[in-house]
């Protein structure tokens, strides 16, 4: 373990190897992930842009996407900037409390996320189910309660993580073989009997996502009554094509969220390369996708950003 001269536990810093395996690649897997970035930030700004000045998009379901909008732009810029400096240039040192800080923006925002999904399908469920009183059931402030007890929730679940490995000794090994730091990766450095940290992790896991898809999922149960109930066809397409942005989104976060928590836990005989590759992924195409899935299916969106564009051009 590394002692310093305040006698820490931990050692200044951490060396982040980026793909183990593909070292020669990286410089040119930057290109695209540099790309991918650029959409996110992009899209995610536009997003935003277009409902903060355009009042009539001033509605529940407009500013949930204001919000995840905004919560893809931090999970995306916490990892990215730095991803890209190991695969140009080579930097690969990370300091311990940089590499922390790291660990608590990445699952704060991803449990963020998470709970932003569930409170759309909520509105969706009370548009649809209670149209009358959508706008009673979910006002303003209830909309900005939600998002605050999202955040907080975030913030209250994943602040043990940093405090937690704080108190470990650390061995001497400083590798990561991943390109951003992880809960998961640092426990695997810590000597010390680490159950604990584990289990908590694992109760973070399945209390915030294991809750959320219970909600999801009633509410989408919910609205296929309601829907299969109408008496118009017409009425019932239209009904599925407001969720169908929704499910595509949630589709892009969870699944690759899935595939990254298996591997992890159980996935002994997945590829160093493949696991990092799923986990750079998760954390870069739900911020790249998101915007261009709203941008695509919803209308109102559609509309706005092409006017915008096109009072920007003589």
């Amino acid at each position: 373990m590394s002692t310093s001269g305040n006698n820490s536990f931990h050692p200044p810093f951490f060396i982040l190897l980026g793909i183990p395996g593909l070292e020669k690649a990286q410089f040119w897997i930057a290109f695209p992930f540099c790309a991918m970035y650029v959409m996110a930030l992009v899209g995610n700004i536009t997003i935003l842009h277009v409902i903060r000045t355009d009042h009539t998009l001033h509605e529940p379901m407009y500013l949930f996407l204001a919000m995840l909008a905004f919560t893809d732009l931090v999970l995306s810029s916490s990892t990215l900037p730095k991803m890209l400096g190991i695969f140009w240039f080579g930097s690969c040192e990370i300091e311990y409390h940089a590499c922390l800080t790291q660990v608590f923006f990445i699952h704060t925002f991803s449990s963020v996320e998470s709970g932003i999904l569930m409170a759309i399908a909520l509105d969706r469920y009370v548009a649809i189910c209670f149209p009358l009183r959508h706008s009673i059931i979910l006002s303003t402030s209830v909309v900005a309660k939600l998002g605050v007890a999202v955040m907080v929730r975030g913030v209250l679940w994943v602040s043990p993580f940093c405090f937690m490995v704080t108190w470990k000794p650390f061995c001497s090994n400083r590798i990561i073989p991943q390109s951003y730091c992880e809960h998961m990766a640092i426990l695997k450095l810590v000597c010390a009997d680490t159950r604990t940290n584990r289990g908590y992790g694992l109760f973070v896991a399945f209390s915030v996502v294991g809750f959320d898809i219970i909600i999801i999922a009633v509410s989408y149960i919910m609205i296929l009554q309601a829907v299969l109930c109408l008496p118009s066809g017409d009425a019932r397409l239209k009904a599925f094509g407001t969720c169908a942005s929704h499910i595509c989104v949630i589709l892009a976060f969870y699944i690759p969220a899935l595939f990254t928590f298996l591997s992890h836990r159980f996935g002994h005989h997945v590829p160093q390369a493949v696991h990092v590759m799923l986990a750079n992924l998760y954390l870069l195409v739900p911020p790249m996708l998101n915007p261009i899935i709203y941008g695509v299916k919803t209308k109102q969106i559609r509309d706005r950003v092409v006017n915008t564009f096109c009072h920007k051009i003589p």
